[in-house]
């Protein structure tokens, strides 16, 4: 196997325990709550925890890996995910839970974007389509998997074992780490500690990335904290784990077909037709949610199956559009924005739906209804954005033989 789809891998790896927290946890939320006495603002920062200690460590991240080297910083990152998530497992309280999802957060935000920036680095702009579409198969993968088999997890056993489930795989994501990373060179320089010096804002003036972060900012967050809604809202209307659970399976499917569209369409017709389409479909998905009554029928499958569709055709466009025109000297730098911009944006999203359900009243008959409807406005706000997009310099990087040829 060539270097670079080593380093894919074990990237590829880490990438899948981060959404492997975000998604599988969320169906453990019921058990959590009557188990741990936890609200549902409680419950939102099981997630909002983890995804804190993802932000705040990335800006670190690369000062951190000129100091010690990529190869120790991904490494040392795995060893602390995995005893982090045995420590979420045997939490006794829900404020101690919260408390090790943050130590689980730091370690997975020295991983992510290092990772992230390593593996991209390996290929060249035209190339890197094909590395997002194994990034996006996983963004598929995991979603769609995790949630049914963590609703069989928790009835089956205890929602402590849907974070048991994280160790394995880490362990897995160690060794491969540490057979297949080339050692670190030593650093010709040991960069001193300068706050304005960890992220380089400079690269905010590309255009591409700009887009790039607001469709991410908005899309894929708005799903996150829809999930988490929809969840406590079909779990009130009699639906069990595992079948909430389960109706990841056709988003799932849309989003297979969103990642084979993006594959192709993104080199061929540029990124605005697709972003401009996903939006569309998430939102009209989300929409469907507020008509759903019984545990039951094709209105949830088609609802799931759009947000999916629409939901990756934008993320996976948005990934890579995000580094097309990033040189490679830069990609640590333009990781750490990316991923702080990612973390920030599933924040920021189960946040503001959890708290606007939390204002409304859980037991509101139409409080539900309202967090779906707000969620489908926010999923339309990239538009305007997309329409002013010139995405004529990016068909030029990535189909550099027909800009010669004519």
């Amino acid at each position: 196997m060539a270097y670079r789809w080593k380093v894919a891998l074990v990237y590829l790896l880490g990438f899948a325990l981060d959404l492997l927290n975000m998604f599988v946890a969320s169906i453990a939320y019921p058990d959590i709550a009557q188990q741990l006495h936890a609200s549902v603002t409680e419950l939102a920062w099981i997630s909002n925890a983890y995804m804190l200690g993802l932000t705040l460590i990335i800006p670190l991240s690369v000062w951190l890996a000129a100091r010690v080297g990529e190869r120790r910083l991904i490494l040392g990152s795995l060893l602390l995910f995995g005893l982090a998530s045995i420590w979420v497992a045997g939490a006794g309280s829900i404020e101690s839970l919260i408390g090790w999802r943050l130590v689980q957060g730091l370690s997975g935000g020295l991983l992510i974007p290092i990772g992230q920036s390593l593996a991209f680095r390996q290929f060249p702009a035209e190339q890197r389509s094909s590395l997002t579409t194994w990034v996006m198969s996983v963004a598929l993968l995991v979603p769609a998997l995790s949630p049914a088999a963590g609703g069989l997890i928790v009835q089956a056993l205890s929602w402590r074992w849907v974070f048991y489930l994280n160790v394995p795989f880490t362990l897995l994501a160690l060794l491969l780490g540490a057979l297949w990373l080339k050692v670190d060179e030593p650093p010709k320089i040991r960069p001193p500690l300068i706050l304005r010096n960890l992220l380089d804002l400079q690269l905010l003036r590309s255009p591409s990335l700009r887009l790039a972060m607001l469709v991410y900012l908005l899309i894929p967050g708005v799903f996150i904290g829809t999930s988490l809604i929809a969840v406590l809202y079909l779990h009130q209307r009699g639906w069990g784990s595992a079948q909430i659970g389960a109706l990841m399976l056709p988003w799932a499917l849309g989003s297979a077909l969103a990642i084979a569209m993006g594959k192709r369409g993104f080199n061929r017709w540029g990124p605005k037709p697709l972003l401009l389409v996903g939006a569309l479909l998430q939102s009209a998905g989300i929409g469907l949610l507020v008509l759903i009554d019984q545990p039951q029928g094709w209105l949830p499958i088609i609802a799931y199956a759009l947000m999916g569709l629409g939901g990756s055709l934008c993320s996976s466009c948005a990934q890579t559009l995000a580094f097309v025109d990033v040189h490679p000297e830069r990609m640590n730098h333009a990781s750490a924005l990316w991923n702080i911009n990612r973390q920030l944006s599933f924040c920021l999203g189960a946040a503001v739906l959890s708290s606007l359900l939390g204002a409304l009243g859980p037991q509101s008959p139409d409080a539900f209804e309202r967090c779906f409807l707000v969620a489908a406005v926010l999923s339309l706000l990239p538009i305007l954005a997309v329409l002013r997009f010139d995405s004529a310099g990016v068909q030029a990087l990535v189909n550099p033989t027909q800009e010669q040829t004519s």
